[in-house]
């Protein structure tokens, strides 16, 4: 046990972050699924309990391991990475499993288990515009040899994506333009690129509309409706078991396990786990969670302005970026500041896949952080060695 935590490196405060929020998890996912593995389970109550420990147990093992990987190698990864996003896809929509009228999920055959291609997509596509960021600096201002390599295979992704879960598209998208604006894309060029994209989800509307093709377009209208121009009488019912969840909370909440929205609240483990814990934490709680994601951020800047090589900073940046994104958008769904979107909380939703790959792009943050440490300790060792010589030649001439 002593050489593993010697083995553990990185930054400690994103470990703490990580463990923090691996234990909420467990905590939310067994008050929220209690009833459910009873009735499912025959009365097995820490079903889910044990299923989502053995998951967070495997995320942590893929973080440990990732991040005593040295972070170069995520270079070469990144372009299979890629490659092979876009045959999982295009099967995705073509033979997927259609899970709540959408194609988002692979079976495989021999173990039977099922997981989400778009999240190795977003892996892949964030350490594949990281590697060209870094190697395209020079030509940063060129349209044609700077920008577009970037950006077309992160659009390639995105429209993939889109026919089965826009949310995801879209925040992709945005990450990903946020990311290059880190790089010192020019916003000229980003401007023209929100254009494109507005037009292609118009024209995905329009096409839909014309040859009546099912391409969940009506879902994503009927959430942006009810968003915008729902009263109390038309509010989804997952909303408004959200708002009494979120009202019953309080300051200090019912305490752990007391929620009573859970037995009401639809996904209250997943995409509504939030809710539950403001119910059962209070907005103490809550804000809790906002804190922890905050900080991950604030440490990845960190890393992102102490890292010497430009591919390390924008992979530690974008990869932070993306999932503090993700995890605002669960977060003001929730609290119904934004249109459901079906966004899982990273690291705290239960889940198979979605945690294993969050866990990978946490191991690679690390990565990156261990190496930035290392450099730094082998640099002040240096200066201390010649400050020891310096004063030892000093003190033979005097």
């Amino acid at each position: 046990m002593a050489e593993l935590l010697y083995k553990t490196k990185g930054d400690k405060v994103i470990w703490t972050i990580v463990l923090f929020l691996s234990l909420v998890s467990l905590l939310a996912v067994y008050s929220a699924t209690g009833s459910l593995a009873y009735r499912e389970r025959g009365g097995h109550t820490e079903y889910y309990l044990l299923k989502q420990l053995f998951v967070l147990v495997m995320g942590l093992v893929i973080i440990y391991f990732a991040h005593r990987v040295n972070y170069t190698i995520y270079s070469r990864v990144a372009q299979i990475g890629f490659l092979v996003s876009i045959p999982l896809l295009m099967y995705t929509l073509a033979f997927g499993s259609n899970i709540n009228e959408a194609a988002r999920w692979i079976r495989l055959p021999l173990i039977n288990l099922t997981f989400q291609t778009s999240d190795v997509a977003k892996l892949a596509i964030f350490m594949y515009v990281s590697r060209q960021l870094s190697r395209r600096q020079h030509l940063i201002n060129d349209f044609k040899k700077g920008f577009l390599p970037i950006i077309i295979p992160v659009g390639i992704i995105c429209i993939l994506i889109m026919p089965a879960n826009m949310s995801t598209a879209l925040l992709l998208g945005a990450s990903c333009m946020l990311l290059c604006f880190i790089g010192r894309v020019p916003v000229r060029f980003l401007a023209s690129m929100v254009a494109a994209g507005v037009v292609m989800v118009a024209m995905l509307f329009l096409i839909a509309s014309v040859t009546g093709l099912e391409m969940r377009t009506k879902t994503w209208q009927k959430r942006i409706d009810n968003f915008l121009h729902g009263d109390h009488t038309e509010t989804p019912y997952q909303v408004q078991q959200a708002n009494i969840a979120i009202a019953g909370g309080g300051i200090l909440g019912k305490g752990p396990g007391n929620s009573t929205q859970r037995n009401f609240l639809p996904h209250a483990y997943s995409d509504y786990i939030y809710a539950t814990i403001i119910e059962e934490y209070g907005m103490v709680g809550a804000f809790l969670i906002l804190a922890a994601y905050m900080l991950l951020l604030l440490r990845c800047i960190r890393i992102y302005r102490r890292c010497p090589y430009a591919f390390g900073a924008f992979l530690a940046v974008g990869l932070s970026v993306t999932l503090v994104i993700q995890a605002l958008t669960n977060m003001a769904v929730n609290v119904q500041l934004f249109p459901v979107t079906g966004v899982t909380l990273p690291m705290v939703s239960m889940g198979g896949s979605s945690v294993l790959f969050t866990s990978m792009a946490i191991g690679i943050i690390l990565s990156v952080s261990r190496n930035v440490e290392e450099m730094e300790g082998k640099r002040a060792e240096r200066e201390r060695i010649e400050k020891v010589m310096a004063n030892a030649e000093n003190a033979a001439v005097a």
